[in-house]
């Protein structure tokens, strides 16, 4: 707020501006100077006991107020019983499931009056049971319900590793026309009996082999607006605006476009 750096915009969790005072009146004085983007972490799109329709209407007033250029949230179930767990839990994904999804999904986007951008996971486990791979439920979920998806190209190759995937085979799989944003971030290496687990923790610079797998995902999607996510560990702003700096200097030589990327 102080410098107003040369970004083209900025995503925030919409669910730390869903109250009063100095957080929502700080964001609507950002608000003036850059475009804003929402990003949920609680609507618990793939809860079988429906949606918390008070949260959802705490989403649609800041939308109404803040009027954000992209809304997002993420594939995955945090609610149950009324209880919020505080963490983005995984999903089995067959046809069940994705008419779970799917209905929850047509009712935000009804209830927001606009698309909305679904995120895909980390992962660190998978279902046995599952008969439909993650990229082509949510290209299925796209298809189904007009929604955009979210390429979370640090996700992804965060999942690869995890459990056994091929990160380029996901990309293709993803219909080009439903991806709407893309994040990029840094992780973390853990053991885990003995095996090298990735943790998306948001809190370390961009990898190279993701840079890779970013420049792999803009050949394939076209110029996509891209967001660096780095919110935990925080370094000096300058640190942040470099990331943001490659990711436009990607992006442009992939593209020939101006880069629209910008860190947060």
């Amino acid at each position: 707020m102080a410098t107003r750096p040369e970004v083209g915009w900025l995503e925030v969790h919409a669910e730390n501006y869903m109250g009063q005072g100095a957080p929502l009146r700080a964001l609507e004085r950002i608000r003036r100077d850059y475009a804003i983007s929402l990003h949920g972490v609680g609507l618990s799109l793939g809860s079988a006991d429906g949606l918390d329709r008070r949260h959802l209407d705490r989403l649609c007033a800041l939308a109404e107020r803040i009027q954000p250029r992209l809304i997002s949230e993420h594939l995955a179930w945090s609610a149950s019983g009324g209880a919020y767990l505080n963490h983005l839990l995984p999903l089995p994904y067959d046809d069940e499931v994705l008419d779970i999804v799917a209905r929850h999904v047509d009712e935000v986007q009804s209830r927001l009056g606009r698309r909305v951008l679904i995120e895909n996971p980390s992962s660190y486990l998978r279902f046995k049971h599952s008969s439909i791979s993650e990229a082509e439920f949510l290209a299925a979920l796209a298809q189904r319900t007009g929604c955009g998806l979210l390429c979370d190209v640090n996700n992804i190759f965060v999942s690869a590793h995890n459990v056994g995937l091929d990160a380029e085979t996901y990309l293709d799989a993803l219909p080009p026309a439903a991806i709407g944003q893309i994040h990029l971030a840094g992780h973390s290496a853990n053991d885990a009996d003995g095996q090298s687990i990735l943790i998306d923790d948001h809190g370390s610079a961009v990898t190279d082999p993701v840079w890779t797998l970013y420049a792999r995902a803009l050949a394939r999607f076209g110029p996509v607006p891209s967001l660096v996510e780095w919110d935990t560990d925080l370094p000096a702003l300058s640190t942040l605006l470099a990331q943001a700096r490659r990711a436009d200097e990607i992006l442009r030589a992939i593209s020939g476009e101006d880069g629209r990327a910008c860190a947060a």
